[in-house]
């Protein structure tokens, strides 16, 4: 082979690993070479930083709170609820509006305070609670009246500022309530009032 044939297929050869080199990706630059935004994963172009929750919301924080409810022998049975602090007595009697609960109603459980959407508001001056209705939360009458109005007052005497009994009113007007005995007061009624109505301990 003469000496010309042997340069020629040299330089084929070499020029043939350069090829080869540059397809396979193998920069041949010193220094860092600028990368096209479209070769760029998308991930690295708009980072995310990890959001950390501002202001976490606490819990409110309830107080056990005892209302009164009708079992099944005609006998006050309590029950607890949680009252949103600070509790205060208009709660508590928003609480027994409400009524039982499907499992207390299941169990036997029920209300005669009948309107839950009845408002009310109580003071308490001397150890004596005053309640307010701006409407009559009772529709109920005979002995049913007088187990609705022994839940109001077995719940509101639950509270160690009332020591005096419970006088009620409708649109601040006094009025009169009945007892156990059937008759029909002005004044302070207390848990004496409604013994036969009383829980069952």
């Amino acid at each position: 082979m003469g000496t010309g044939v042997r340069w020629s297929l040299r330089l084929a050869c070499a020029l043939a690993l350069i090829a080869t080199t540059a397809g396979c990706g193998i920069s041949t630059h010193s220094g860092p070479t600028p990368i096209a935004a479209h070769d760029v994963p998308f991930q690295l172009l708009n980072p995310t930083t990890p959001s950390t929750p501002a202001n976490p919301t606490t819990p409110a924080v309830g107080v056990p709170e005892l209302i009164y409810l009708v079992g099944p022998g005609n006998h006050l049975v309590a029950a607890t609820r949680d009252i949103r602090v600070p509790a205060n007595l208009n709660q508590i009697l928003e609480a027994l509006f409400e009524g039982p609960t499907y499992a207390e109603s299941k169990s036997g459980l029920q209300s005669f305070v009948t309107d839950t959407s009845a408002q009310a508001t109580t003071t308490v001056a001397g150890g004596v609670a005053t309640v307010n209705f701006g409407s009559d939360p009772i529709q109920v009458f005979g002995p049913e009246q007088t187990l609705a109005i022994a839940q109001i007052v077995f719940t509101i005497t639950e509270q160690s500022t009332v020591t005096g009994g419970v006088l009620f009113q409708i649109g601040g007007v006094p009025i009169e309530v009945p007892t156990a005995t059937g008759a029909l007061v002005a004044g302070p009624v207390t848990r004496a009032n409604y013994q036969p109505q009383a829980p069952l301990f």
